[in-house]
């Protein structure tokens, strides 16, 4: 059986669907951090990958590793509050495990996880933060442990992306009862409880986008 790739055009589409998320998503995110927080989630998200749009083209012949890079630059240059660092340097290092391959060149699953647990690795050093916090860790780290687990299990790749994305949703709903202890939510206490947290939401969108674009 040969090995699952993902190509090159595979890793630009993803991006080109997260510019369409930001702005379809962008009332939904920010209701949600309304609630809890700023409220301006879903227009950084927004501010963000409009940049993101503006430049694309002209990085789309670059390979994975700096298209990535130069997407989480963009990000963390252009979106302020915490989503911005935080989106921006988990798209920044995101590539590097890919290390030194051509412009046209796509990655491995076993790169593709390893890119997965390379971002989420950054998130968790630049935001200072871990699981239990509600944050978007809550549904990142669930999401990649499942789908290294999956995967190393015999899963298909594209089935193990299908598992991590449903363990992220379910890492996603426990943050309803959660009580914050980062970010602007955490002066809220207990009334942060009931309500979802726009990092973990916004993420776990993001990952969807990574496994409905996954050939089959």
């Amino acid at each position: 059986m040969s090995e699952y790739m993902l190509s090159k055009d595979y890793f630009v589409q993803v991006i080109r669907d997260l510019i369409v998320l930001a702005e379809d998503r962008k009332e939904y995110f920010t209701d949600l951090d309304s609630a809890i927080g700023d409220g301006d989630h879903g227009i950084n998200l927004s501010i963000g990958f409009r940049e993101v749009n503006k430049n694309i083209e002209d990085w789309k012949g670059l390979s994975v590793r700096d298209f990535y890079n130069k997407v989480g630059t963009a990000l963390l240059d252009k979106v302020g509050g915490s989503s911005g660092p935080l989106y921006g340097s988990f798209f920044m290092k995101f590539g590097l495990p890919i290390k030194t391959k051509g412009p046209d060149e796509g990655a491995t699953f076993e790169e593709f996880i390893a890119m997965m647990e390379k971002g989420v690795e950054i998130i968790k050093k630049r935001g200072k933060s871990t699981t239990g916090e509600k944050t978007m860790l809550d549904t990142f780290v669930p999401a990649v442990e499942t789908l290294r687990k999956e995967y190393e299990g015999g899963t298909p790749a594209k089935e193990a992306m299908e598992k991590a994305v449903e363990a992220g949703k379910a890492g996603l709903e426990s943050t309803r009862n959660i009580v914050a202890t980062k970010g602007r939510a955490m002066r809220l206490g207990e009334r942060a409880i009931g309500h979802l947290d726009p990092g973990a939401a916004s993420a776990a969108e993001i990952l969807e986008v990574f496994y409905k674009d996954m050939p089959n």
